[in-house]
């Protein structure tokens, strides 16, 4: 049992970087100049959604840590996983949710090439002072997973279409192969810990934490003077609830230890099931106000009609 432990950590160690670069790749391959030209005329969204990314989930990262006690030796970790980009699974799910794709890949897409900065300086505020934060190492380290492979294939897209057209039919069973290994990698690794009492009891804060990101991310598109038409609300939800996890556990084990991956690999699980089974929900013709009914925001003085 034990040299098999060995091995996977070893074969973690030395492909859970270029799986994460195979990941973003496909991301870069399906973006082009137009795209990037095309966020400038939807400002207003596209601000929602960095909103939702970058201020909302992480403070509900520090909310949902603090009100459930979450561990010490996971409390960097999960912090960390709120504060990184969306995932590229989302703008899946908003496909099958009925919702705007298009704004899914430019949101996922733009936020991730954000987090080169955001992510660092997000984790050098919020745990800082909890666990010491190399946020240069870090934002060099997203630099070489993320940047460099969106680039490539933002350019393979531009300047070289036959290639890409070749690419293109394979990319979606790389990623697939690159998510899978990045799922497997820490679960495996780190299952002991996953299944120690303490691991057990990450599991609650971790479902809070993405059920509350889906919430409050539609709500938010929903407030009375930004208010968004519902294919937008639903994509800047799931969008929100489902984040690039990946990442977050690659950073981890890089940069605060292995045991702080350990929320990251409990949240890949949990945001894809939680995202594609609200996704599902939509895509099918269901509301969520045919569920609880209209919600009321006090706050604003206003009721939201929650589809």
């Amino acid at each position: 049992m034990f040299p098999k432990v060995v091995v996977l950590h070893r074969v973690s160690k030395e492909l859970y970087a270029p799986a994460l670069g195979g990941i973003m790749l496909s991301i870069g391959i399906r973006l082009s100049i137009d795209d990037f030209t095309l966020a400038f005329q939807r400002p207003l969204p596209l601000s929602l959604g960095f909103l939702a990314q970058y201020v909302l989930k992480p403070a509900l990262g520090v909310l949902v840590a603090q009100a459930f006690g979450v561990p010490p030796m996971f409390y960097a970790g999960f912090i960390l996983t709120a504060c990184v980009a969306g995932a590229q699974l989302s703008s899946y799910a908003s496909f099958l949710s009925k919702g705007d794709v298009a704004l899914s890949i430019l949101l996922t897409s733009s936020s991730t090439i954000a987090s080169v900065v955001l992510t660092p300086l997000l984790t050098r505020l919020l745990i800082g002072s909890v666990v010491p934060v190399d946020a240069i190492a870090m934002s060099k380290s997203i630099l070489q997973v993320v940047l460099v492979p969106v680039s490539l294939g933002l350019l393979l897209n531009t300047y070289a279409k036959p290639i890409v057209k070749i690419l293109q039919p394979v990319m979606p069973v790389v990623a697939m192969v690159c998510t899978s290994l990045c799922i497997g990698s820490p679960l495996a690794i780190n299952r002991g810990s996953i299944l120690s009492a303490e691991g057990i009891r990450l599991i609650t804060p971790v479902l809070a934490f993405h059920a509350a990101a889906f919430v409050f991310g539609y709500w938010l598109s929903k407030v009375p003077f930004v208010r968004q038409e519902e294919e937008v609300s639903r994509t800047i939800s799931l969008c929100t609830g489902m984040q690039s996890s990946t990442l977050a556990g690659l950073l981890a084990t890089q940069f605060l230890g292995s045991s702080q991956a350990v929320p990251s690999a409990c949240s890949v699980v949990a945001m894809a099931i939680m995202g594609l089974t609200l996704a599902s929900f939509w895509g099918n013709g269901l509301h969520i106000r045919d569920v609880f009914g209209p919600i009321s925001l006090p706050c604003f003085g206003s009721t939201v009609k929650a589809s």
